[in-house]
């Protein structure tokens, strides 16, 4: 239907700033300004950036998604991802659970999402104009830390 293909960026941009919010890496990043006194607009940009990523390229895989972070990181950052954030699948403290990307199981501290596999995930459900599902699957990410606020606030 083609109010769902109108919905699906409106989506997607909701969901890339809930996995942002809760990406761990990112957020110490931001707060112990690792870009500068920039990095709130950094992350910010990313969240439009990643958007752009999406847009351009069909069928990405998260491989794909994980190298494009981690030159954002390393270039924008000054920081090398090493948390398993970018390659591991684990559950981020009280914001986990059942996903449409699959269950997130535990591992030993650190726990992080895979970043790259839920923007995947999250981009075909916007795709598909399943609001209700990207829905559920931003308010289980409902960890907002400071790059969050600054992606909201574009």
């Amino acid at each position: 239907p083609a109010g769902a293909d109108m919905a699906a960026p409106a989506l997607f941009a909701e969901g890339v700033r809930a996995v942002l919010g809760a990406w761990a890496a990112l957020q110490v990043a931001v707060e112990n300004g690792f870009g500068g006194t920039q990095g709130p607009e950094k992350a910010a940009w990313l969240a439009v950036a990643l958007q752009d990523f999406f847009q351009r390229n069909a069928d990405l895989e998260p491989e794909e998604v994980e190298d494009f972070l981690a030159e954002v990181m390393d270039n924008e950052f000054d920081t090398v991802v090493e948390d398993g954030s970018l390659a591991q699948v684990g559950h981020t403290g009280g914001c986990g659970g059942d996903t449409p990307w699959g269950p997130w199981p535990r591992l030993s501290p650190p726990r992080h999402p895979q970043v790259s596999r839920q923007l995947v995930a999250l981009f075909a459900l916007a795709a598909r104009g399943d609001a209700a599902a990207v829905g559920a699957a931003v308010a289980r990410l409902g960890c907002p830390g400071p790059a969050h606020r600054a992606a909201a606030s574009t």
